[in-house]
């Protein structure tokens, strides 16, 4: 079974209404490429589910997105990702901010076909509070209550990884997988891009196999988009690009939206990778150190 695509032809999987989930981790191996093909789009009034960057703040600014259910929207070191927070502040955006771990239970219980999973996390906090939706329940075994954190159910996951099969295999070669293997499993079509394509017996060598966290059976559609988890990183291939975080957060205060597209966005890939200096130098941004 060959699942490779193009980009256009997988992100058409995309409908305006839909509920998407975004993988990765503010400025760390998000799924870019496929984030910059929504962009070019007439999609809108997403839901977007994520552990979010310029992903979420992109989509933002371009006016695609009804809601945003997140743990957090940030560059780490831009705290606050600038189109998210332009979003929010101008109440442009309706949102449910949860902890991150009741975020991963609510992608957990749409993997397990469950309504939600309760847990502690949130009692006696303003999650609950700024969160009218979510419920309170009691437990049948004492007389505690419970977060009732609801299954995050998706339309599609999109997702970088390292590298992949045509088959759907996926391996993630960073250190942290991060919830993309939740992502993966929440949803009715996963969307992956990868830096390389490889043959299958790639994935005979045991050390590598580890590195594969969801089942190729989740895997909808793979894109071979070398440098796409750009201006984010792709750990160990290549580091984030805090230059064009910069440019970026700028043009978003100056121009919005437009300002950014008119300089970066183009209309394929190509361009996008022409206007940030090409793939070598996407592939020759340092690792950040911690």
């Amino acid at each position: 079974m060959n699942k490779c695509v193009s980009a256009a032809e997988a992100v058409s999987a995309i409908e305006s209404g839909m509920t998407i989930g975004i993988g990765g981790w503010g400025p760390r191996r998000k799924p870019m490429g496929l984030v910059r093909e929504l962009l070019r789009s007439d999609v809108r009034d997403l839901t977007v589910v994520a552990y979010g960057g310029a992903d979420v703040g992109l989509l933002c600014a371009a006016g695609k997105v009804k809601k945003v259910i997140f743990a957090f929207v940030s560059l780490d070191f831009m705290p606050l990702e600038p189109a998210f927070r332009k979003a929010r502040e101008s109440g442009a955006i309706e949102v449910r901010e949860v902890d991150e771990g009741m975020m991963l239970l609510g992608l957990r219980a749409a993997a397990w076909g469950s309504p939600y999973i309760p847990t502690r996390i949130g009692i006696g906090t303003d999650v609950v509070t700024r969160n009218p939706d979510l419920k309170l329940v009691d437990s049948p075994y004492d007389d505690k209550e419970w977060v009732a954190m609801p299954a995050l159910s998706l339309d599609v996951a999109l997702i970088h990884a390292t590298k992949a099969d045509e088959r759907g295999v996926c391996e993630i070669a960073s250190p942290d997988h991060y919830m993309d293997d939740w992502f993966a499993r929440a949803s009715d079509t996963t969307i992956v891009s990868v830096d390389e394509m490889v043959s299958t017996d790639y994935f005979h060598d045991p050390d590598v196999a580890r590195r594969v966290y969801w089942e190729r059976n989740c895997t909808s559609k793979v894109v071979h988009m070398p440098g796409g988890a750009h201006p984010s990183s792709s750990d160990p291939l290549y580091g984030f690009d805090i230059k064009h975080y910069k440019e970026y957060g700028a043009l978003i205060a100056e121009g919005g939206f437009d300002a950014w597209s008119e300089a970066f966005l183009g209309d394929s890939e190509a361009d996008y990778q022409a206007a940030v200096g090409g793939l070598d130098t996407i592939q020759s941004l340092p690792l950040p150190v911690y």
